[in-house]
């Protein structure tokens, strides 16, 4: 009979003490594992486990979805935890130990590196416990209440490289006393409801939930969810208890907002997620030119109220006024809101105009100047070149950095300029490290720095990072694609279809995320899987998701779409910006070399030097042993020396 393969999570179980036990009281012991089994075993069935086999004193077990798998484990501790409260009784404990894998099944029996990899993390556990591998932790971060603890890296047998491993909490255990390492208090503001008397005052309050997240994070000890995942949660009906799991926060910060003429009053309450009582609440009845004052007052209690140090650069920073200009501010404001609209060319050009009306008012605003910057670089290569772009974003960055060289967005976008401008690798790396220091809960440099750390092929680290990100914005998708690329460039494929295959499923109806599919069942080689994802991939996507299907199909042997849209593109680059990279990558696809040259070079020539972001593209294979090829990598400070290692995975 043919084996058959599949993706599956995988459960270990061990009965902690049964051999010495069986060494002394052989029938006691006998009595105590035939008890945990008919406990056990019903709730594999609950969940949707298969047993595979019993293992002496624990199960080998099955599941198809990495959630069943941890829910299921956690269930078993829950049930034995009331069992063992009970008066007089010998105590069960068990070690868990769960992991996500490609397996080969052979008759009723299941193999490969999934099985090994959860064999080994179960003896790590502590008696009583959980731990998962990075793979499963990846896919259950967000959706069960436990909270988890990260391990030191571990080298396992037989496992080439060391692998995550993480600890799940149970509701019952004492919390530890805090250490240097320990995880900091979680936070999420969420939108503030407008009930100003005139509803155009919408951009208000939305414009100051994102200033009390940014002045929040700027707590070291405290950390903050970014406003793309919060910003989820307007007008919801979710209760603070569902929220709390989902972005996986201890506590939630929720209120109102009310402007009318000069009098702004603003009502909040910060609520335990764990118990759901008030923390503390109160309403801020000021005039206008006081905003600034309630944010830092907000700042200073919820600290407090949650028991957070806050050292003395961080109080200074959190009072330091941006501005004494009223109108300046509301440009601001409005010019945060416009940047994040749902679509970010228009919002992103309407912010601009926002940003500069606001310095029009305050040519002293620093947070201005950085804010109008980074849309600069967002729209470089994309709705302007960037010859236009970088340099009046320099321009910018040298006057915000001038007025408050303390900022981590300044330094954020600095890096910015160093990676996708100049190339150079060394002083990103250095501006991305000092916006980390200046504030943890930046989640866009974390973005940044991976991927900068996949251009150099850290991809560890890259993976280290992103998941930083995926800790502070954890609802949003791109997060998701760029972690399962980097799986994919260092070579864990396993982890790398998790990713993807868990974002199609929680997703099934979104096109983008049947592309991503698709794109790694091409690039590994699976073409009929791939074909079935591009095949639901229907639906409207914006121009960047439109072409990566076109690169998609071009993969499969069917090109049509791919050169629609490059003639579409062609013909639009007459008369207006078309990032010439993008043209250049369909042509590879295309097996057009020399039209790809062509584009490349016109890339380079206008000062775009956009390779660098998809450098390790499959497509470019054929091109890495040809000298102009390799020219261009060298004048773009990127590796010559990359090669794809077919079979193993990986780069080198």
């Amino acid at each position: 009979m043919a084996a058959t393969r599949r993706l599956a999570a995988i459960m270990f179980t061990d009965m902690v003490g049964f051999t010495a036990s069986a060494q002394t009281d052989e029938a006691s012991a006998l009595k105590l594992l035939r008890e945990q089994e008919r406990l056990v075993r019903p709730l594999l069935k609950a969940h949707k486990g298969r047993e595979i086999k019993s293992t002496g004193d624990g199960f080998l077990v099955e599941f198809d979805s990495a959630l069943r798998a941890v829910q299921c484990a956690v269930d078993i501790h829950q049930h034995l935890q009331e069992r063992n409260s009970q008066r007089g009784v010998t105590p069960i404990q068990l070690r868990i130990g769960i992991h996500l894998g490609d397996v080969e099944e052979r008759g009723s029996d299941i193999f490969g590196d999934a099985v090994n990899i959860a064999s080994r993390i179960q003896p790590l556990t502590p008696p009583g416990g959980i731990c998962i591998s990075g793979q499963v932790f990846d896919q259950v971060r967000n959706k069960i209440p436990n909270r988890f603890e990260k391990l030191t890296p571990t080298a396992l047998k037989h496992v080439l490289l060391p692998i995550d491993i993480y600890r799940v909490t149970l509701p019952w255990e004492a919390p530890e006393t805090p250490s240097a390492g320990a995880s900091r208090a979680r936070l999420a503001v969420l939108p503030l409801v407008n009930i100003s008397p005139d509803p155009k005052d919408e951009y208000f309050a939305d414009g100051l939930t994102e200033e009390l997240i940014s002045a929040l994070s700027k707590i070291r000890d405290l950390r903050v969810i970014a406003r793309t995942s919060v910003g989820q949660y307007k007008s919801t009906s979710k209760t603070v208890s569902q929220i709390g799991a989902e972005l996986g926060v201890t506590s939630v910060l929720e209120g109102s907002v009310r402007k009318a003429g000069n009098r702004l009053r603003i009502t909040l309450q910060l609520i335990d997620v764990g118990t759901q009582g008030h923390v503390w609440a109160n309403t801020y009845d000021r005039e206008l030119d006081d905003v600034f004052a309630i944010q830092s007052e907000i700042a200073e209690r919820t600290a407090g109220a949650l028991q957070v140090e806050l050292l003395g650069p961080e109080r200074e920073s959190i009072k330091k006024k941006p501005t004494s200009n009223l109108a300046a501010y509301n440009y601001y404001l409005r010019g945060i809101v416009a940047a994040h609209r749902a679509d970010s060319t228009v919002g992103g050009e309407e912010s601009i105009r926002f940003f500069e009306a606001a310095l029009r008012e305050d040519p002293a605003f620093s947070l201005a100047y950085c804010q109008l910057a980074n849309r600069y670089i967002e729209s470089a290569c994309v709705t302007r070149p960037a010859r236009e772009a970088f340099p009046r974003a320099k321009e910018l960055i040298a006057k915000a950095l001038e007025l408050d060289p303390d900022s981590s967005a300044v330094h954020t976008a600095l890096g910015n300029l160093a990676l996708q401008q100049d190339h150079d690798w060394a002083v990103a790396e250095r501006e991305f490290k000092t916006a980390i220091s200046l504030n943890p809960s930046n989640h866009e440099v974390h973005t940044w720095y991976a991927m900068l750390l996949q251009v150099l092929n850290r991809f560890d680290e890259a993976i280290e990072e992103l998941r930083t990100t995926i800790d502070l914005d954890p609802l949003v998708e791109p997060a998701t694609d760029w972690l399962t690329w980097f799986y994919y460039l260092g070579g864990n494929f396993t982890a790398a279809l998790a990713s993807a295959e868990g974002r199609r499923d929680s997703n099934p109806g979104d096109p983008k995320a049947h592309i991503s599919l698709g794109l790694l069942y091409a690039r590994v080689g699976r073409k009929e899987d791939a074909q079935k994802e591009a095949e639901l991939a229907a639906g409207s996507v914006g121009v960047y998701d439109r072409r990566h299907r076109a690169l998609l199909w071009s993969m499969l042997g069917k090109p049509e779409e791919a050169r629609q849209l490059v003639a579409e593109w062609e013909e639009a680059a007459r008369t207006k910006y078309v990032c010439s990279s993008w043209i250049a990558i369909l042509y590879a696809a295309l097996g057009e070399k020399e039209r790809a040259f062509e584009w490349l070079e016109r890339d380079y020539q206008s000062g775009d030097e956009s390779l660098w972001a998809d450098y390790h593209e499959r497509v470019w294979d054929p091109f890495r042993d040809d000298p102009r090829f390799r020219s261009m990598l060298t004048k773009l400070n990127l590796p010559t020396d990359v090669k794809w290692v077919r079979g193993a995975g990986g780069w080198y």
